[in-house]
C-alpha cells in the first residue's frame, strides 16, 4: 500500500522548472562566505514526496524540484529519491572540474564519460534508537581517450576530484548544525549540535512561477538493472522495518553533449528503483547558460530531501502526529579549485538547517525526532565522515 497521495503527479504543476519570480517567493539566498552559498527550502507534500526550493547566491537563480521514494518506502516513484540528487550534483561537480582542469592545461579529453556509484548503510532498530545512517568511499570510474600517459592522466583527474566543492563536505568531519522549531516557537536542541544563528522561517511569499524552457530538466526511463549488492534489498516497505543492515547503491552515469549541458542518468541499484535522466548545467556566473540546475544546487536539494525523508519516515514506523514539517537549510561552498580558477581544494562549511515542526508532540518528542532524523540521515553521515573517492581510469 502506498502511502499517501501522489501529489506530485495530480497536481498539474510541472515537477521541476527554473522559478521565474525568485524575489516573490520569500526564500532570499544566505550571505556568501566562500565563493557560493546556496538556500534550500523543503517542505513535506504527502507520504515521502517533497518539494525543494533552492536559490544560489552566486547567480541568484532559483529552481524548483521534487522528490518522492519507491515501493521499498511505500512511495509513488513520481520523482527521482533524495540519494539521486546528490549523486547527480556530485558527478556533474566532477565533469565540470575535469573539464576545466584539462582545458587549462590544453589537454584533450575525447569520449569522456564519468561512472559513479555511491553507497551508504542502514544498520540498527529504531524502536530502540540504535539506528544509524552511514556513508562509505565513492568509487569513479573515468572513460576516457587521452595522450596523457598513465600517471600524469591519474594526478590529472584526482587533481580534479579534489577541485570539486563537494570535496569541503567529503574530507573531514563536518558535522552539522541546527535549530528547532515547533508550533512557530524555537526550543532547544538535545543530540544535534545547535547552530548559533537566528531562526530562518519559512517562505511566506507567492508561489513559484516556471520559467520558460523547452528542456526536460529530469524524467523517468523505467527500473534500474538488477545489480547484486552486499546487504542491498529490494523488498516493498523494506525500509521500514524496525531492524536494519543494509547497503544503499546509488549510481550515475554522466556524458557531455557539445552545448554544454550535461546528461546524467542516474540508477538506484539497493534499494532496487528506478532510472532518472536529470540534465545539469553552470549558471552564467560560472561559465555556463543556466538551462538546467547547476552542481551544488543538486547537492544542497540532495542533502535536504535525505533529512527531511527521515523524519517521515520516523514519524511513520513510531505513529507520531507530525502533519507538516519544513527546513531551510543553507550550504558554503568555495569555488571549484579548476572552474572557478581557486586553484584550491575544493572546501565547505557545516550544512545549517533550521527546521520547522508542527506537531501535537511535545518539545522532548520533537528533540527526539531531530537527532533520529539527524542519525538516520544518510547525507548528514556524508558530511560527518572522512571520505574518498577511489577512481578508476578505463581508456576507450
Amino acid at each position: 500500500m502506498k502511502l499517501g497521495e501522489n501529489i506530485i503527479a495530480e497536481s498539474g504543476i510541472a515537477p521541476f522548472f527554473a522559478v521565474a519570480n525568485p524575489n516573490a517567493v520569500g526564500l532570499a539566498p544566505p550571505a556568501l562566505r566562500r565563493g557560493e552559498a546556496v538556500r534550500t527550502w523543503v517542505r513535506s507534500f504527502s507520504g515521502f514526496q517533497k518539494e525543494a526550493l533552492v536559490v544560489s547566491a552566486r547567480s541568484g537563480l532559483m529552481w524548483r524540484l521534487v522528490s518522492d521514494e519507491g515501493a521499498y518506502l511505500s512511495g509513488h516513484d513520481a520523482a527521482p529519491c533524495p540519494l539521486a540528487f546528490l549523486t547527480t550534483g556530485m558527478i556533474a561537480s566532477y565533469m565540470n572540474e575535469i573539464t576545466a582542469l584539462a582545458a587549462q592545461q590544453n589537454v584533450a579529453l575525447r569520449k569522456l564519460r564519468l561512472i559513479q556509484n555511491n553507497y551508504y548503510t542502514m544498520q540498527g532498530s529504531m524502536r530502540k534508537r540504535t539506528m544509524t545512517g552511514g556513508a562509505l568511499p565513492v568509487e569513479l570510474e573515468v572513460e576516457v581517450d587521452c595522450d596523457l600517459d598513465d600517471a600524469a592522466l591519474n594526478e590529472l583527474l584526482m587533481n580534479a576530484v579534489h577541485a570539486s566543492p563537494l570535496n569541503g563536505l567529503m574530507r573531514g568531519v563536518l558535522p552539522s548544525l541546527f535549530t528547532l522549531t515547533r508550533n512557530g516557537a524555537e526550543i532547544e536542541t538535545g543530540e544535534a549540535i545547535a547552530l548559533d544563528a537566528p531562526v530562518v522561517p519559512d517562505p511566506s511569499g507567492a508561489a513559484p512561477e516556471p520559467a520558460p524552457t523547452d528542456l526536460t530538466l529530469i524524467e523517468r526511463r523505467g527500473m534500474s538493472p538488477k545489480k547484486e549488492v552486499r546487504k542491498g534489498t529490494a523488498a516493498a516497505a523494506s525500509s521500514l522495518t524496525d531492524e536494519q543492515d543494509r547497503t544503499l547503491n546509488p549510481a550515475a552515469i554522466c556524458t557531455l553533449h557539445e552545448d554544454g549541458i550535461k546528461e546524467i542518468e542516474q540508477h538506484l541499484y539497493s534499494p532496487h528503483g528506478s532510472i532518472f535522466r536529470f540534465l545539469s548545467e553552470e549558471a552564467p556566473s560560472a561559465g555556463g547558460q543556466g538551462r538546467a540546475p547547476d552542481a551544488v544546487s543538486f547537492i544542497s536539494a540532495g542533502i535536504g530531501f535525505c533529512f527531511m525523508t527521515q523524519f517521515g519516515r520516523m514519524a511513520s514506523m513510531e505513529k507520531l502526529d507530525l502533519p507538516h514539517y519544513s527546513i531551510v537549510q543553507d550550504t558554503h561552498f568555495s569555488l571549484g579549485g579548476a572552474s572557478g580558477g581557486t586553484g584550491k581544494a575544493g572546501q565547505a562549511d557545516p550544512v545549517e538547517t533550521h527546521v520547522h515542526l508542527q506537531t501535537s508532540e511535545s518539545d522532548d518528542v520533537a528533540r527526539d525526532m531531530l537527532d533520529v532524523s539527524e542519525r538516520t540521515c544518510f547525507l548528514h553521515a556524508f558530511c560527518r565522515t572522512d571520505l574518498k573517492t577511489k577512481l578508476k581510469v578505463s581508456r576507450v
